[in-house]
């Protein structure tokens, strides 16, 4: 799992309850990355907020609302190589195309 912290927190979907949303400031851990290739983005599953079928049809976080720390990028990187495997998605690009912001200490 990643460290992460929430920096956007708005635009909340009113399918999703507000004990299941995260708030921004508030300390997470990334445990799934996912890419959607037609839709151009990038997801995630928060540790602390797993979403469920009482958020349908959203099943995942956009990756743009947390920040990792710089130093977690190894980490980040066998993440997504790990979640991605079964798919035809070059890393390299994924990482590159991250909308994911990386903040240092």
């Amino acid at each position: 799992m990643i460290p992460c912290i929430c920096i956007n927190d708005s635009n909340r979907p009113t399918q999703i309850p507000i004990e299941k949303w995260v708030v921004k400031g508030d300390e997470y851990r990334i445990s799934h990355i996912y890419y959607l290739p037609k839709q151009k983005q990038q997801g995630c599953d928060i540790y602390e907020k797993p979403l469920d079928e009482s958020c349908a049809p959203y099943e995942m976080f956009l990756l743009y609302r947390f920040a990792i720390n710089i130093k977690d990028i190894p980490d980040l990187i066998e993440l997504i190589k790990n979640c991605t495997d079964l798919n035809d998605v070059d890393i390299a690009t994924l990482i590159e195309e991250s909308q994911l912001e990386i903040i240092e200490d």
